[in-house]
């Protein structure tokens, strides 16, 4: 039975563990499935905060290609352009953070984070000043995410070209 060498960051610290060849092109695709999923997921409410930017064309009478109209669409459309703007920053932290310290956290914070740009979404669409709580969690999570991907990166430069674990050295005190 042949097998192949695989290696995978769990936490700060990556393992090598022998796979069966049978079972290796499942494991890749569990880990890019649970890693992937967010951004689906993500891209999937953007589609729905530009269906609603369409409706309220609809409804407000605001025909393409005009974005300014009466208040109530005004806050809508701003709304859904504030989470365009912000999902390119949100794609980058997440598969840093995925990649170099954590899938499962990663995973955890990108779904957190779908929910505050939901928050964000609909507290703008009724009132300005209600969006706040939205964007400040998203805000937060997304230098979290930032974070964790600039120590998974630095931990994984150090171990690789000066043979330090940072991660391992830790665990020991």
């Amino acid at each position: 039975m042949k097998s192949q060498k695989h290696r995978t960051r769990l936490g700060l610290r990556s393992i090598q563990i022998s796979v069966p060849e049978s079972c290796y092109n499942s494991l890749v695709a569990i880990t890019v499935v649970w890693r992937v999923s967010p951004d689906r997921l993500s891209a999937t409410f953007q589609s729905y905060f530009a269906f609603q930017v369409g409706r309220a064309r609809l409804k407000y009478k605001i025909m393409p290609p005009a974005v300014s109209g009466s208040p109530e669409f005004d806050r809508i459309f701003r709304a859904q352009q504030n989470s365009v703007e912000f999902y390119p920053a949100f794609m980058i932290t997440l598969w840093m953070a995925g990649w170099y310290f954590n899938q499962v956290f990663a995973t955890c914070l990108g779904l957190l984070y779908i929910y505050a740009r939901h928050q964000y979404f609909w507290g703008y669409s009724e009132a300005a000043n209600k969006r706040m709580t939205g964007f400040r969690l998203g805000l937060g999570i997304l230098a979290l995410l930032a974070i964790l991907g600039a120590l998974g990166i630095a931990n994984s430069f150090l171990d690789e070209y000066l043979d330090l674990n940072v991660a391992k050295k830790l665990r020991h005190f």
